[in-house]
């Protein structure tokens, strides 16, 4: 889950995106060009290994399908959107575009992507959280080839011994956590850090209660952040979590100090890498038996720029397409340890990566976050993470810091 959203530059590229509709094709074609494509260019945040030859390896495959050579560069995640903003004052977007979903919806509103119907792309069988962020205004911006999302990893070692079955409820989860806290092992980690990664990992135990960003001051929400709250005053969680990343809780499960993590798929490689700390995976817990256990999606949406270049538009947005194929969905996840975004194909996905279970489960139900305040999300996710700074710090309690972070 990456959190590139800087909303200062996307107002400016508000300003700046009617240049974007009389600008150069990102390769260098003119304005209303028409004829052969014969090359490409694209923008991701892909610059790490593995990620970075495994993005490659999927771009190569869409290259040669549609007979172009396309031309990549790749940006820290932080500096994407400073990125674009930057091209497009110079008119010089690329043809194809990366984004962390939830900056799609911004980037849209300010003109400077193409929605696909333009060009007659299938987005049909794709899962419906992903649609939802990609969407703006009713029109699908772009396609993400797989998603990630949140689940409870727990090591099995220590749950057996201790004769625990993994938690499907709140009440096993905080029975759980209780029972497997001894000495400087928690029972449970997980990240409350002042930034969007809180908010994330807080999402699934409000949307599963019921709870929702349009009104974070209901009892729902407020129950949510008690569960929470609870964990870390009884002991059950160490009240570091206000500082820790996601990164952090993964190197406090590796490290024997949590018996159960919320955490992504992500973190799988890391895991192996540990071969000692034998672990499983189920959905985040629900409150009551009988709900629906909801987490919020995460992934990047390949989308089409507006260059001006016709021609070079209806290539990219046949890239988009391929990117997002049967092929690619099924080798990036299981390389990647991410979810395939078309609903179809989660069966043979689990039979090829059966630790992905659990999370291909999660995604069926997952939603966006920008899915009901669009634009407006990153207002409702910092309140909910000064919120949760709030409770865990005893500043307040739970309805009390909703109020108060909504106020401040």
């Amino acid at each position: 889950m990456k959190t590139t959203r800087r909303l200062t530059t996307i107002a400016a590229m508000a300003a700046i995106a009617p240049l974007t509709l009389s600008a150069c094709g990102g390769g260098g074609g003119s304005a209303g060009s028409s004829g052969d494509v014969d090359t490409l260019t694209v923008v991701d945040y892909y610059n790490n290994e593995p990620d970075q030859t495994l993005i490659q390896e999927a771009i190569d495959r869409c290259a040669t399908e549609l007979e172009v050579t396309v031309e990549r560069e790749t940006v820290p995640g932080k500096d994407l959107i400073q990125k674009v903003l930057q091209r497009a004052s110079s008119q010089t977007l690329p043809d194809v575009l990366m984004l962390d979903n939830p900056d799609v919806q911004e980037i849209a509103a300010t003109g400077g992507l193409s929605p696909l119907s333009q060009y007659d792309v299938d987005t049909s069988g794709f899962a419906q959280g992903m649609l939802e962020a990609a969407t703006y205004e009713g029109e699908v911006y772009g396609l993400a080839p797989t998603a990630n999302t949140l689940g409870i990893f727990y090591n099995t070692t220590l749950l057996e011994e201790a004769g625990i079955e993994p938690p499907q409820t709140w009440d096993e989860l905080t029975s759980a956590a209780e029972q497997l806290t001894s000495g400087d092992q928690y029972g449970i980690a997980f990240s409350g850090i002042a930034t969007y990664e809180g908010s994330w990992q807080f999402l699934p135990f409000m949307w599963s209660n019921g709870g929702d960003e349009t009104d974070l001051t209901s009892p729902e929400t407020a129950e949510a952040l008690a569960l929470w709250q609870g964990l870390v005053s009884s002991g059950s969680a160490s009240d570091a979590v206000i500082n820790w990343s996601q990164a952090d809780v993964k190197d406090q499960f590796v490290a024997g100090k949590a018996a159960m993590m919320v955490n992504g798929p992500w973190q799988i490689p890391a895991l192996q890498e540990n071969p000692d700390v034998k672990w499983g995976s189920v959905q985040i817990p629900v409150n009551e038996e009988g709900q629906t256990s909801v987490a919020p999606l995460g992934g990047e949406v390949w989308t089409v720029p507006v260059t001006g270049d016709d021609a070079k538009q209806a290539k990219a947005a046949e890239f988009v397409e391929c990117m997002s194929n049967d092929e690619n969905q099924l080798a990036l996840a299981e390389a990647r340890y991410t979810v395939p975004t078309k609903t179809v194909l989660a069966e043979e996905y689990v039979t090829l990566v059966p630790e992905m279970e659990s999370f291909t489960e999660q995604v069926a139900n997952a939603r966006s976050r920008t899915g009901q305040l669009g634009e407006a999300w990153p207002e409702a996710a910092t309140v909910i993470y000064n919120a949760i700074q709030l409770a865990l710090t005893g500043k307040a309690t739970p309805e009390e810091a909703f109020e108060q972070a909504s106020a401040g």
